[in-house]
């Protein structure tokens, strides 16, 4: 394909590029006086139809009927005059031409809103709604879009309007729910890509297609949604190459504290290792009905709820935000601590001690402060029995009050 060829009927009027295309190269063209967007796909290739039989060309054919298929498939579920398809950009032509296939959109203006986070909550609230819809348009007729990311959403307002909206572009690695291709053959984003799809990529025997739904794309939607919120994906220990490699190492995901408690539990939600414990994308869309959810705010630290259930405290990651849960340590400490010190002598009838117990057995907040150590060494180094009572009377006083006859009172 090159400029100035007549592919299909359509003739290509800018020089074809592979920028961003994977394993695809795509140009400008016209036809009937329209603009379009033409895809010509490097792979598969379809077998001439008077090639010789053999073994390789009929897995060959198997792999051309199943590229066919799929792509029909989702043409057919998604047709580009549906109700609420506006913001879905979809394709209004897919043939071949020799052994090479094409796919063709019409064109659209390609600029896309850079920082999504500038804009204001009830701005932001719309761009999500929009994008949710645009989703929703494909889980409802179980389609999964499959390669979900910012490159694939475009950002823009038009002229006159009020506010910004979602186009979600490229359907070209889209299948139905729980039927991908192949790990060979499936595409796909290994930033945005779900905790089941990294493990169906790596030929995990324990994921097979059935788990590839449409969480995949919740996965990413939470991510993105953190994104346009935020201007940053949630932070993750750098051990791990992705957020779902994170996740399936059993760690959480450092979200952004100052998203609202809505948002941080809705995201936490989304961004869940199992498929089924995420949210549907009518959730999504539910939880965006105030603009106060899209809302940043400098909290105190510890204010923030949504956080990960007791006993599995999120990973500080690069960047973390204080969440306040180890100010309240210390102060429980020292509390505990001078309340040993000061009733270290047993009471009269009580049982004797018992041995000291490891730092294994020990409760984190009740264990003694460092100086508890120093009270059975004081024997050892006993004051004169005049001054005994005075260290009596001056733990009473810490903690009963001076109860000593002051001078010259009677």
């Amino acid at each position: 394909m090159k400029k100035g060829d007549v592919i299909g009927g359509y003739r290509v009027i800018s020089e074809p590029t592979n920028a961003n295309g994977g394993k695809c190269i795509w140009a400008f063209a016209e036809k009937g006086g329209g603009q379009y967007f033409v895809k010509r796909f490097l792979e598969p290739k379809r077998p001439r139809d008077d090639a010789a039989d053999s073994p390789s060309v009929r897995i060959r054919r198997q792999l051309a009927r199943e590229f066919e298929s799929r792509h029909r498939t989702i043409m057919e579920r998604l047709r580009p005059d549906a109700r609420g398809g506006g913001n879905l950009v979809l394709a209004t032509d897919f043939f071949h031409e020799g052994s090479t296939y094409y796919k063709v959109t019409e064109r659209i203006d390609t600029s896309s809103l850079e920082k999504p986070q500038t804009l204001e909550p009830r701005h932001k609230m719309v761009l999500l709604k929009t994008l949710g819809n645009s989703l929703k348009q494909l889980h409802d007729i179980d389609v999964v879009h499959g390669d979900l990311k910012p490159l694939n959403v475009l950002v823009q307002k038009r002229d006159g309007a009020a506010f910004h909206t979602a186009k979600l572009i490229d359907f070209d690695d889209s299948y139905v729910s729980g039927k991908p291709p192949e790990p060979d053959d499936i595409a796909g984003d290994s930033v945005y890509g779900a905790p089941e799809w990294r493990h169906y990529m790596q030929r995990d025997e324990s994921v097979g297609p059935r788990h590839l739904t449409c969480a995949v794309d919740i996965f990413a939607l939470g991510l993105m949604t953190h994104l346009y919120l935020t201007g940053e994906l949630p932070h993750h220990d750098k051990r791990y190459g992705s957020p779902a490699d994170a996740v399936n190492a059993g760690e959480l995901l450092d979200l952004d504290l100052r998203l609202s408690d809505e948002m941080l539990g809705l995201l936490r939600g989304m961004t869940a290792r199992a498929p089924g414990g995420r949210p549907r994308i009518t959730t999504f869309l539910k939880a965006l009905s105030d603009p106060k959810v899209c809302a940043l705010q400098h909290r105190r630290p510890g204010t923030a709820k949504g956080r990960p259930p007791a006993g599995k405290p999120a990973p500080a990651g690069d960047g973390a935000k204080p969440s306040g849960s180890s100010a309240a340590g210390p102060r429980t400490s020292r509390i505990k601590a001078k309340n040993l010190t000061s009733a270290s002598r047993p009471r009269t009838g009580t049982p004797a001690p018992e041995p000291p117990r490891t730092p294994a057995e020990a409760d984190g907040p009740a264990a003694p402060a460092p100086s508890a150590p120093a009270a059975p060494s004081a024997p050892a180094a006993t004051p004169p029995a005049a001054e005994a009572p005075v260290e009596r009377a001056s733990r009473v006083r810490i903690n009963l009050g001076d109860r000593r006859r002051r001078p010259g009172s009677s």
